[in-house]
């Protein structure tokens, strides 16, 4: 599956830019959050994916890249998020955020930087529907791809397979084209983010075959 990052399109016309999404067959909108704190950049918060999601119908992906994200689950749940990613070195009871993410319907999922090891989330398993390797240092677009962190990818998906979680979604986000596109899904990771290799592209629908493997 690919989700297409926001970051990356012309936020102007966001009934426009997901309207592109779905022509060009992507699968889900992937949506930034950034709160000045955790990452250094301020993006948008969940007035705006209400809007996103007042535009489009298709699957709403939240990362939220913020300090303090529990007190942040209850606005995007009633904003129309349907997966909420929390990071593992965020200030929160994870579990007890991932529990509150699924009581309010969506999705749960637990991001992990390039630097964290990935056995910090196995624990959480049991709660998460997805894991989101960043394959860059979060809070940047258009930042290039990080090599090791495949690694953390094929690592996760073994455990998972090994330990009773097959349908587990592996997602990466950062730097994902055409030529990293098959080192990640080699390794194991079923959700591309793309940001700059799919709004940027000449042809979206073909860069975005490219990104599946087709």
């Amino acid at each position: 599956m690919t989700s297409a990052s926001l970051l990356a399109c012309d936020l102007a016309d966001i009934s426009k830019e997901t309207a592109r999404c779905r022509e060009a067959g992507v699968d889900w909108i992937h949506f930034d959050v950034m709160d000045g704190v955790f990452v250094d950049q301020i993006t948008y918060g969940a007035p705006v994916l209400k809007c996103v999601r007042a535009a489009t119908d298709m699957f709403l992906d939240a990362h939220l890249m913020v300090e303090k994200p529990f007190k942040q689950i209850e606005y995007f749940a009633d904003a129309g998020a349907d997966l909420l990613d929390i990071h593992i070195e965020s200030d929160c009871d994870i579990a007890a955020a991932l529990k509150l993410i699924r009581e309010r319907g969506m999705k749960s999922a637990l991001a992990v930087k390039p630097a964290t090891p990935v056995e910090r989330v196995y624990e959480y398993l049991p709660l998460c529907d997805m894991v989101l390797v960043m394959t860059v240092e979060p809070g940047y677009g258009g930042q290039g791809f990080i090599p090791e962190t495949t690694d953390k990818v094929a690592a996760l998906r073994r455990f998972a397979d090994e330990n009773g979680f097959p349908a587990l979604d592996i997602e990466v986000d950062g730097g994902i084209n055409a030529k990293t596109a098959p080192i990640v899904r080699e390794a194991g990771a079923n959700v591309l983010v793309a940001g700059t290799g799919l709004f940027k592209a000449d042809d979206m629908a073909a860069a975005n075959r490219l990104l599946k493997g087709l």
